[in-house]
């Protein structure tokens, strides 16, 4: 039997645990998958593009679990008061095909997103780092301001976003939050000033120029999130030219990243070799890093395989009758037979 995880379910777990808890423990649970690596069978994902967005499968499995997630990414959703991104996942045993689980993602692939952010800044920024610019105050904002300030120290926010009313309900879900000062700020340029991470959200799909060179400051470390599929990026090139560039799966992300403005043979290193101690991380306290985020599926395999273990632990989720229940398992036609039988009668 499979069991169906909904929205409601991961909200209590969020309740249940805190939401500094459930993003620490996604933090764990990615950087535990991302060391064993070269244990995952690895694909970009695929997309299907129209004008209006995107909808994308993303696969990955080891010897025992596969996972795949469903994920849409539309900016305009929003006049039609749906959200950007929806998504939903599966859980299957390998062995056996059976699929598992059914979960919901929207809410968790935003918490991933954050922790996953929050694992790499780990490993390339500066440690002492406290002030965090924060462009694109939309639905992933606060998931990623929070993250930071829990599991990272950081204490300062420097907000922009073009419209106005998404920074106000930011500075709403904000308030009162301990040991966290946050700073409204004109533009992206008076953002950045003063940062020691920066972190782009955006949601439009274009090649849009969001951070530029004459920006930056040494020692910066930037986490560039919302370019995240083919005509869609937010830094100017001359920004990956001054910086180190780390990425999840290359493949994927000279596809849909910051890196599709870059040429082929452009230098990038993937986070596992940090994390293996194979490639060095940041050079030094001058150095600009840059995590080029596009979403990998192996962090949705993370979050997959920890809500599933959380919601177990509190009772929640439940069977969804997905596959059939057959007493001969050759015998398919069997569930419809007595219903053509009804109707022979009839």
């Amino acid at each position: 039997m499979t069991t169906l995880l909904t929205t409601h379910d991961i909200t209590r777990i969020v309740a249940a645990h805190g939401l500094p808890q459930v993003l620490r423990r996604l933090e764990e649970a990615i950087t535990a998958d991302f060391r064993r690596w070269a244990d995952f069978d690895k694909v970009a994902r695929v997309a299907s593009h129209s004008k209006a967005g995107v909808i994308e499968l993303m696969p990955v499995a080891d010897a025992q679990q596969y996972s795949f997630k469903y994920v849409n990414g539309h900016p305009g959703n929003g006049l039609q008061g749906l959200p950007t991104v929806m998504a939903f996942g599966v859980l299957a045993d390998v062995a056996t095909g059976l699929p598992t689980l059914l979960s919901e993602l929207t809410i968790t692939t935003a918490m991933r997103t954050a922790a996953t952010s929050v694992m790499a800044a780990r490993l390339l920024a500066r440690p002492a780092s406290r002030t965090m610019a924060l462009i694109g105050n939309g639905a992933q904002s606060e998931f990623q301001a929070l993250a930071f300030h829990h599991l990272l120290g950081v204490k300062r926010l420097q907000l922009f976003d073009t419209d106005r009313s998404a920074t106000a309900k930011l500075m709403r879900h904000l308030q009162g939050v301990p040991g966290l000062e946050v700073q409204v700020c004109a533009n992206t340029a008076d953002a950045l000033r003063g940062a020691d991470i920066v972190t782009t959200v955006t949601a439009d799909k274009c090649n849009a120029v969001i951070v530029s060179a004459d920006m930056l400051a040494p020692g910066m470390h930037l986490n560039a999130v919302g370019g995240d599929c083919p005509g869609k990026t937010e830094l100017e090139a001359a920004v990956l030219r001054a910086a180190q560039v780390f990425v999840e799966y290359e493949p994927q992300t000279r596809v849909e990243g910051e890196l599709q403005q870059m040429p082929a043979d452009f230098e990038v290193t993937e986070l596992w070799r940090v994390l293996h101690g194979q490639a060095a991380g940041r050079r030094d306290d001058a150095a600009i890093t840059l995590f080029d985020s596009v979403g990998f599926a192996l962090e949705d395999f993370s979050a997959l395989r920890l809500m599933a273990e959380l919601a177990q632990g509190l009772g929640l989720g439940r069977p969804l009758d997905l596959i059939p229940e057959l007493s001969d398992p050759r015998d398919l036609f069997s569930l419809l037979a007595p219903l053509a039988q009804q109707r022979r009668a009839a």
